[in-house]
């Protein structure tokens, strides 16, 4: 066994990263709603000792989305499914604070949890797209009130989550009891966004609670992830701005009463490799070519509230947006117009770096690995979450050519030792807020 392996949680996001992913020969066409070819992903990642698995989600399309965001599964349906299969992986998926109801949501994970045996994760998103609320007959919230109902949020759900003590149901045939009714708390919260009274009508898993994954990086992102967050996925673009976001997580669970190390960040990365730097360079300029320069305008789109970029010169400077996007995906979108402003880049080649971003994370399986320990080593990381530009490859390759490497450097243990998710990911196991702190033993008197 590593002493210090590396955990890596593998995004199950259809046939892959790339939009045009569902083009590439190493995939079925249509997997993001291929059941047997989501578990087997999942069931070989498992086999190979990936922490968990991770199926993201949007509430909107139009016609210029990704392809296969058109036609994808939702994330508690094919988790409910993989966790019938699988019995160590870590199972986590994206549901809205916007867009959902927090008692319907703690039950759901709550349920998927105890189906799982305490592998369940939750990526609580504040839903970026405008769409989404014409899909719900709302108004879409301005990101700041987002971030208010998702604090909320959570303080509903983690309450609700605390309904029951862990031996409230002692289920005794020869006495009667099937539940210790002084074993449950309802919660009775009245706030500006829910009202809610509880108990949930499930009890607690294995890990306590689900395991809380978070994505935002704006300052109110970082926010909620240093109160509530396990783990946090984010998408920098160099190891400088890993480390310094990963720092400000930490100081903000700090902050929160929290210790630093209670919140585990979790940089989604892309990486192709192969035998050799020049064989992963050919398999990069191979999915690069799935797609033409109107997909990628479509893609770039996307980050800016599907907004048309086929009204500017494709060779002229990246235009000016003012606020287009501030409501969506403002982190992403801000380093897109700042990576632009910074480069001098045309439209033409903002628009395929965005769709086609060429991987930190690319050459041999030794390479990467080197790369990856870095990471680790220099306090960018403490985990990272695969989202492989073609799913079925990337996977392949990434069990072939980097574990391999980071098992000869002692920092890879294809055995998930643990039971629960908390387990595979260093965390402790979430106490109920109503559990009665252990007493201290008294401090003797000198002599």
């Amino acid at each position: 066994m590593s002493e210090n392996p590396i955990p890596f949680g593998i995004m199950l996001h259809g046939p892959g990263g790339h939009m045009h992913a569902w083009k590439h020969p190493s995939n079925p066409a249509d997997a993001s709603v291929n059941l047997p070819f989501l578990t087997g992903q999942a069931l070989k990642a498992e086999a190979n000792g990936i922490t968990f698995a991770f199926v993201a989600d949007g509430l909107y399309i139009n016609d210029k989305s990704i392809p296969h965001f058109l036609n994808r599964f939702e994330p508690i349906t094919v988790l409910s499914a993989l966790a019938s299969v699988t019995t160590k992986i870590g199972l986590a998926g994206t549901l809205s604070t916007s867009y959902s109801d927090p008692f319907t949501v703690a039950r759901q994970f709550a349920s998927l949890d105890l189906i799982s045996g305490g592998r369940a994760g939750w990526n609580v998103v504040t839903s970026p797209l405008e769409g989404s609320g014409r899909n719900y007959g709302r108004a879409h919230p301005e990101h700041a009130q987002r971030y208010q109902i998702a604090d909320e949020y959570l303080t509903v759900t983690q309450g609700l989550w605390d309904s029951w003590d862990e031996d409230a149901f002692p289920r005794n045939r020869e006495t009667g009891e099937f539940v210790d009714k002084s074993r449950f708390r309802p919660i009775n919260h009245k706030g500006p966004f829910f009202q809610v009274e509880g108990p949930l009508n499930i009890g607690r898993s294995p890990q306590g609670q689900p395991v809380i994954f978070q994505a935002g990086s704006s300052e109110a992102g970082i926010g909620l992830a240093g109160k509530f967050a396990d783990a946090v996925f984010t998408g920098p673009a160099t190891f400088e701005e890993a480390t310094a976001f990963r720092a400000q997580v930490r100081a903000s669970a700090v902050v929160q009463g929290r210790p630093a190390d209670h919140v585990k960040i979790f940089p989604g990365i892309a990486i192709v490799t192969g035998a050799s730097d020049e064989e992963a360079e050919r398999k990069y300029d191979a999915i690069a070519n799935l797609l033409t320069i109107d997909d990628a305008l479509d893609y770039l789109g996307r980050f800016f509230d599907h907004h048309d970029f086929r009204a500017y010169p494709l060779d002229g400077p990246f235009p000016e947006l003012g606020d287009i996007g501030a409501n969506s995906f403002r982190s992403t979108t801000d380093r897109i117009k700042q990576d632009a402003a910074e480069n001098q880049l045309t439209l033409r080649e903002a628009a395929l770096k965005a769709a086609t971003p060429k991987p930190h994370f690319l050459g041999s399986g030794a390479k990467v690995a080197e790369e990856l320990i870095r990471w680790i080593d220099g306090g960018a990381a403490d985990g990272f979450i695969l989202g492989f530009p073609v799913a079925a490859q990337g996977l392949d390759d990434f069990i072939d050519f980097v574990i391999p490497e980071l098992e000869k450097r002692g920092r890879y243990d294809r055995v998930l030792h643990g039971a629960t998710l908390r387990d595979h990911l260093g965390l402790p196991f979430k106490e109920s807020r109503h559990k009665a702190p252990a007493a201290t033993a008294p401090e003797r008197q000198s002599a």
